[in-house]
């Protein structure tokens, strides 16, 4: 799993909460070293992406290019559903949904629910 967010408080608990369940966690704080850790190879099935991460490679785009660079990546978007928020929810169709906030358990259903999703080719 990929987790992309700058905020690193939000980060260490959502890393946390997937790790709990037994999944690895690979941790980034902006959008260029989240294409980084995708370019490398590495075995990743899921990305949690901060829907209010900034830079060069905001959110969406992020979203956008990791796919473009592995097709089969699912995609989860942690949001508060703010107008900026909804417009990378607009721009990944696809993208599961789940609220920043974190509730116990809630990040960890949410990547079992899109590693149980098979994705539809456009």
């Amino acid at each position: 799993m990929l987790v992309a967010g700058h905020q690193k408080r939000w980060r260490d608990e959502v890393s946390a909460q997937i790790r709990q369940t037994g999944y690895q966690v690979t941790a980034c704080d902006n959008g260029v070293d989240a294409m980084a850790v995708l370019a490398l190879g590495l075995p990743l099935d899921v990305m949690v992406v901060d829907a209010s991460l900034e830079g060069r490679l905001c959110c969406s785009r992020l979203a956008q290019e990791a796919r473009a660079l592995r097709p089969s990546l699912r995609v989860v978007l942690a949001c508060d559903m703010t107008e900026a928020e909804r417009e990378a929810v607009d721009q990944m169709p696809d993208a599961l949904i789940v609220a920043k906030d974190h509730r116990a358990g809630a990040v960890a259903s949410i990547v079992r629910e899109a590693l149980a999703v098979p994705l539809h080719d456009n």
